[in-house]
């Protein structure tokens, strides 16, 4: 919200927090250091730049497959339409229509159109007159995303993407190929209809641009969904968040991934120093994420007993007149007491169950496309065992549409008669969205874990817009913006 009063609007700041267990053993083999980097934008409203922010492409299956039942195309043009009418006045945007190739069906040339009542208005008709026919081939669409999306001067790139089958014509442009490509380019979020799109492929998509997957099991939700989805983006502002990593002398950076709130690879791009990596990250509103670092350490000929500097870790927002937090110091201490190395970060283990969870989820997903009910049905006890240890009340409750749970915390679970291999499909994209770290009541189900250096910091309440875990402090939701009750 803009400042009211007369008063000078507040300036957009990120701030930045890590959170370690810094004892490593001096005897380990190869011993790593984990680390979880929190970073919280606000502000974000004042610290954009001017104009356009955001330029957009709607991508639209429109493959045979979508043809029946006739509900999921009348869900895509209505979805299409919703996001469409929300588009501010100046925005540049395209729609394409996606099957075994990709054309552009609004506008009528390969570029991208201002938003104005009168595109907004021929667009939807445009929409509406979308037939399904063809096959599908993802990176067809989205090599042409990109290339409208080159000739765009709006700070963010965006690519919706909605499909209802599996990339069946790859070898007409490999998806590897153009994911390549793109990525750094824009964002892609992708959402799944129907039941014969595959989780994982949109996984792939979104991992690498910086996006997410999602799905619907009603096709009359999606249009909901995408309102929801539009609000959130338009409140992004700032282009670009660089979180540079420069190890020490003996140390070196391993990688550094996001795990909330969802999972995003990262690259490091060109080095900002000799040791320096630096991981550009997309698209920020008022919003929180959080990133595990894992940096190598050699401890011959360190001094043991005392803390040494292994990592500087800072932030920097290019062009944006954006206030960040001052850079943090991620510390060892190597030392000969197995007591004290054997435990590990609460946060950094709170996503390292949820890794394992997800991969939980995959295998019992293989396991019943091979017909193996027995194989997932152990796989989706131990994910429900991972849900329950780590606080991941919604994940359970997905969990349970597939499994009658006798005994979470044992993960003893019975698969539930006539499930669907699409259902797996659903877990799958929803496993990808974490929780914010360790909810107060799960911290003594972490093995390791008990123990967090730099204090607690891991209370969690419930949002009651979306119901997912944020942290207590916060004065709204950084998945939904839903203000808490309570907060000034």
């Amino acid at each position: 919200m803009p400042a009211t009063g007369g008063g000078p609007a507040r300036r957009a700041s990120a701030g930045l927090d890590l959170s370690q267990w810094k004892y490593l053993s001096g005897e380990a083999r190869e011993p790593q250091m984990h680390a979880i980097v929190t970073v919280r934008a606000d502000g974000t409203e004042n610290g954009g730049p001017a104009g356009p922010v955001l330029a957009q492409v709607l991508a639209v299956d429109c493959s045979s497959s979508m043809a029946y039942p006739q509900e999921k195309l009348r869900a895509a043009h209505q979805a299409a339409v919703a996001a469409l009418r929300l588009l501010p006045d100046g925005t540049p945007f395209a729609v394409v229509r996606g099957a075994h190739s990709a054309s552009v069906v609004y506008p009528e040339t390969e570029t991208l159109v201002r938003a104005d009542a009168r595109h907004r208005a021929e667009a939807e008709r445009a929409v509406h007159r979308l037939i399904a026919g063809g096959g599908t081939c993802i990176g067809s669409w989205l090599d042409l995303s990109r290339r409208l999306l080159a000739e765009a001067d709006a700070p963010i790139g965006y690519v919706l993407l909605l499909t209802d089958g599996r990339n069946e014509h790859d070898q007409l442009m490999p998806l590897s190929d153009v994911l390549e490509a793109c990525a750094g380019r824009f964002v892609c979020d992708a959402w799944g209809i129907g039941d014969g799109w595959d989780g994982r492929e949109l996984l792939r998509v979104t991992s690498r641009l910086h996006g997410r997957a999602s799905s619907v099991q009603e096709e009359a939700a999606l249009a909901r969904e995408y309102e929801e989805l539009m609000h959130r983006l338009l409140a992004k502002s700032i282009p670009e968040l660089v979180i540079s990593v420069t190890p020490m002398a003996g140390a070196g950076v391993r990688y550094l991934k996001q795990v909330f709130p969802t999972e995003v690879e990262l690259d490091a791009v060109e080095p900002g120093g000799e040791a320096t990596r630096r991981f550009v990250t997309r698209a920020w509103g008022d919003e929180t994420r959080r990133y595990q670092l894992c940096l190598s350490a050699d401890p011959a000929g360190r001094p043991r007993g005392e803390d040494l500097q292994l990592a500087v870790v800072s932030l920097d927002v290019p062009g944006g007149e954006v206030e960040v937090a001052p850079p943090l110091p991620c510390l060892v201490h190597w030392t000969d007491d197995e007591a004290l190395s054997g435990y590990s970060d609460i946060h950094v283990e709170h996503f390292e169950q949820h890794q394992r969870l997800g991969e939980a989820v995959a295998a019992a997903t293989d396991a019943h496309r091979d017909g193996e009910r027995d194989l997932a049905q152990q796989h989706l006890g131990t994910a429900v065992r991972l849900a329950h240890a780590i606080g991941a009340d919604q994940s359970l409750g997905r969990l349970e549409r597939l499994v009658e749970i006798d005994d979470p915390a044992a993960g003893r679970v019975r698969l539930r008669p006539g499930v669907a291999a699409v259902d797996f499909e659903h877990l799958i994209t929803a496993s990808s969205h974490s929780t914010y770290g360790p909810a107060s009541g799960a911290a003594d189900a972490l093995t390791p874990g008990s123990l967090i250096a730099g204090g607690p910091g891991a209370a969690t309440v419930r949002c009651a817009a979306c119901e997912r875990r944020v942290p207590a402090a916060a004065r709204f939701c950084p998945l939904c913006g839903h203000g808490l009750a309570g907060r000034p």
